[in-house]
Order: C-alpha cells, then sequence, then structure tokens
C-alpha cells in the first residue's frame, strides 16, 4: 500500500472525570493531533462543554480532533443532572457517588469500541475494566493518568518490601527499598488503603493488573526530569513506557491557557497586569489544586503567616468544604481575617483570586519566583515547566511521595511540615500555625542563602530542560513521533501489509 493513501492514525482518549485528570488528558489528545494523528475524546456532556474551545480552534487550524460523549448516569445515583466532576460535588458522599457513576460508563464505551474499531484506547488508570475491554476487542490499551513514574515506583516499592510494617509508630521515619535515591517516609504519610486493605486497596490491585497487561504507558514528563526513575520503571517494573511531556507546554497562545479547564473567576489582563507591576521572583503564588483540602482554621492561619511574612503573593481560594457540619456543605462565605482583603488590595501585597485561576498565564510570569501547593502531580510539572521553586504541602492522594521528589530527587523545594494524610473525602486534622507559614515563605521567598540559591538554580535549569525536550529534537518530541511509529507498524503488521 502507498503510504500517503494510508489511513490516518485513530486513537480515542479516554479521561477520568476529575479536572486533575481531564485537563491533561486533553491536552495530550490535543498534542497528538498536531503530530497527525485523528484523535477523538470520549468523556461526557458536561465535560465536553468545558473544554469545547480548545478544540474548535484546533479544528479550525486543520487538526482532526473532536468529542464522543458518553452518557452520565448521575440521577441514577443520586447526583443532580450534570454533575459529572468534583467541581459539582459539595460534600464527600457526592464525590463517592461520582466514583460509583463513572464506573458505569463500561458498557457505553465497550459498544462504542466493538462499533468504531479505532487503533489505541489511551484510558486513565482510574478506569481498570478498559483492560478488558479493549482485549476482547483486540485494541491496543494505553494507560495514562497523569503522574510521574517516581511515584509509581515508590508504590511497587512499598508492595514488594512493606517497610511501613516494621516501624513502632506513625512518626518513625522509615527508607523506602530499592530506590535510586534514599527516600525516608512515615506511616502517617502513607494512604489508609496502603496501611492496611480495604476497598480502593482491591481497586488499585485491579488498575495495577490492567496497567501490567496493557500495551503501555504514556507518561506526562520528560525523561531528563526523572531519569533514574524512568528507568526503574521500565527496567525493574517491566512497564513499556513513552514519556511525553510536560503536555501543558501544547498550550501556546494565552487564550489556550486562560480557557484551559474551567472559566476563570480572574480577567486575565487583570491577573497580568497586577503582576506586571512587581518585581522579577517576587511573588508567592498559591494553589491547592481543584480539591483544596484546606479547613476553615487552617484558612485563617494561612492568611495571617502571608501577612507577616510582608511577601506579595496571589492566592488561589478555591471551594472550601465544611465536613464537620451536618450536611457536609461548601462554605458559601469563605473567612478570611477581618480587615485581611482589604490590606493586602489597598497595599498591592495581595491578590485573592476565588474559583479558577489563569495557572499557567500566571507560573510563566517573571514576577512569580515560588509556588505553594499541594503535590499533585500536575503542579509539580507546571511548576517544574515554569522554573519556580516550591512551597510542598500534601495532603492526600500520592502526594507525600511527590513531595520526596521535589525535597529529595530533584532538590526544588522546602516543606510546609505536614504530615498526616488524609482520605479524599475528608479534611486535615492537624493544623499548620501562622508562624510556621511566614517562616518557611520568608525563607524561600528573601533567603540568599546557598540552599535556596541552589533550588532556584536548579529550577531554571529544570525548566530550559523542559523546553527542549517538548520541541522538535528533544526527547518527549521524538517519544510521541515513535509511539505513533510502532501503532502505525502495528496496524500494517495485523494487515498483513508487511
Amino acid at each position: 500500500m502507498d503510504s500517503q493513501a494510508e489511513p490516518k492514525l485513530e486513537i480515542f482518549f479516554f479521561p477520568y472525570i476529575l479536572g486533575g485528570h481531564l485537563i491533561p488528558m486533553i491536552d495530550l489528545a490535543r498534542l497528538f493531533a498536531s503530530h497527525g494523528v485523528k484523535a477523538t475524546i470520549v468523556t461526557t456532556p458536561h465535560n465536553v462543554l468545558l473544554f469545547q474551545s480548545p478544540i474548535l480552534r484546533d479544528q479550525k487550524l486543520g487538526y482532526d480532533i473532536g468529542f464522543h460523549t458518553l452518557n452520565f448516569r448521575s440521577e441514577e445515583f443520586g447526583l443532580p443532572n450534570g454533575c459529572e466532576n468534583e467541581l459539582t460535588t459539595t460534600n464527600g458522599d457526592m464525590f463517592i457517588k461520582l466514583f460509583m457513576a463513572a464506573m458505569k460508563l463500561q458498557d457505553p464505551l465497550g459498544k462504542l469500541l466493538c462499533e468504531t474499531r479505532p487503533d489505541c484506547l489511551v484510558s486513565d488508570r482510574l478506569y481498570p475494566w478498559t483492560a478488558d475491554v479493549t482485549d476482547g476487542l483486540g485494541i491496543p490499551r494505553i494507560v495514562f493518568d497523569g503522574s510521574g513514574c517516581f511515584s509509581h515506583c515508590v508504590e511497587e516499592s512499598l508492595r514488594r518490601y512493606t517497610p511501613h510494617e516494621r516501624v513502632l509508630s506513625e512518626t518513625e521515619a522509615f527508607v523506602v527499598p530499592g530506590l535510586p535515591n534514599k527516600i525516608e517516609l512515615k506511616r502517617s504519610m502513607l494512604p489508609d488503603y496502603v496501611k492496611a486493605e480495604n476497598g480502593f486497596t482491591l481497586f488499585l490491585n485491579e488498575a495495577l493488573e490492567g496497567e501490567i497487561k496493557s500495551y503501555g504507558i504514556v507518561v506526562n514528563s520528560f525523561y531528563e526530569l526523572e531519569q533514574a526513575y524512568a528507568d526503574y520503571f521500565q527496567k525493574e517494573m517491566k512497564r513499556k513506557t513513552w514519556h511525553i511531556g510536560p503536555v501543558s507546554l501544547h498550550n501556546r497562545s494565552n487564550i489556550d491557557k486562560v480557557e484551559r479547564g474551567i472559566k476563570t473567576s480572574i480577567d486575565e489582563h487583570s491577573c497580568l497586569n497586577w503582576l506586571d507591576s512587581r518585581e522579577p521572583n517576587s511573588v508567592l503564588y498559591i494553589s491547592f489544586g481543584s480539591m483544596p483540602r484546606i479547613t476553615s482554621a487552617q484558612l485563617l492561619e494561612i492568611a495571617h503567616g502571608l501577612e507577616a511574612s510582608n511577601h506579595p503573593f496571589i492566592w488561589v481560594i478555591g471551594r472550601i468544604l465544611d465536613y464537620s457540619s451536618r450536611e457536609k456543605q461548601q462554605v458559601e462565605s469563605v473567612l478570611l481575617p477581618v480587615g485581611f482583603e482589604e490590606r493586602v488590595t489597598k497595599s498591592k501585597g495581595g491578590l485573592i483570586i476565588r474559583g479558577w485561576a489563569p495557572q499557567l498565564l500566571i507560573l510563566e510570569h517573571p514576577a512569580v519566583g515560588a509556588y505553594m501547593n499541594h503535590c499533585g502531580w500536575n503542579s509539580i510539572i507546571e511548576g517544574v515547566t515554569a522554573g519556580v521553586p516550591m512551597i510542598t504541602w500534601p495532603f492526600s492522594s500520592e502526594q507525600f511521595y511527590n513531595e520526596r521528589f521535589i525535597l529529595n530527587v530533584i532538590r526544588v523545594g522546602i516543606s510546609m511540615g505536614n504530615e498526616h494524610w488524609v482520605p479524599l473525602t475528608e479534611l486535615p486534622r492537624v493544623t499548620i500555625k501562622s508562624e510556621k507559614v511566614a517562616k518557611v515563605v520568608k525563607r524561600l521567598m528573601g533567603s540568599e542563602e546557598a540552599e535556596v540559591l541552589g533550588m532556584r538554580k536548579r529550577a531554571a535549569e529544570y525548566r530550559d530542560k523542559a523546553m527542549r525536550a517538548f520541541e522538535e529534537g528533544g526527547s518527549s518530541y521524538a517519544n510521541v513521533d515513535a509511539f505513533i511509529a510502532e501503532l502505525k507498524s502495528r496496524r500494517k503488521n495485523q494487515n498483513g501489509h508487511l
């Protein structure tokens, strides 16, 4: 067959319905479409609306990309119509129902794949059942969960060696065996499903089994960032991987960066004008992701600490959920110290954003000198790409593992000191005081000590490496093309065109 007449490679992208999973998967689909693939994003009607604008722009550029919607049975699980991601939940019970409803997408997805037979399905790790669906149809399944290799290596070591079972208390440190670096954790930092088997342990075991029998894994990272762990992941854990990130770099225009996910709650120009008025590296950016694990008490301590630090800041205050009330409803009025917002606004010392912020635009601005975050992988990879050192404040999921990566492997951050993991459906029980907040902020933002200067230098170096990896000639760019070439070769072999 003449290669010019070959049909395009068609890849389906099936993201999990949390913002931290949807956003990088949309970026991933757009990235592959820019490399000549026909990309179809399979998701639910409400989530299509969130990402319609950038996809329409890509289509106008001539990229072959679009959506296919699956019916989401929200009302069947006691959720309001249109509740299709965590941003529309207001309590832990709704979050669990959302998870259960998402698992019911198996039948409609299986029917779609049977009818369309794409060349590949890129599936979120949290849909382990897609392994059986694709295996039955002979469609290669690629796993994507938006995390890096490091956290998976830690998870595997804990499974193999269970070092946490040999310590005497929650606060005793232990070394995670077998890794390229000395990594220490405490039992208090581990998820409950690691320390004792529960329903989610069994679910993650299913995800692991699905990952092992899948064709391979694409990783939102770049090889130069976690080289030792990329090698460990492939050689020791026997996973075929392609590092293709940071996928956020596909967003080149300001409009793409602003419309990446939920509509921002601040005007782009107002935000940039505020930043333009600040000195280089003088502003601390604070965001704890789409599901901030902040209590009302902690909110007050952060505010007092920021004010005492006397450093400019942009603070994204997301939805604060009151899990202590009987109804566990969202707190409609976020309580800050009396006069705090007026004081910082008047002095131009702070900018408070309620809701969604244009994070990529903010992080890449020269005025931003550090990033306080919850150690979700999206936050980490975007902070690395921006070249800013970080203040780490993990709460849940694999975030404490990611914190070790920042502190002990690439060494571009300072810990706020939280050591207590909590489930996604609960809020932290430990409050870090304002004095500690102020001390850590002052150290990273105002210190000229050698360790802090070293962090800044390393952060800038990783930024440059990320840029080179993503551009033509770089490792991530080459991995995208290698992945596409391998799937094309597989299709030819299956069709007998050798």
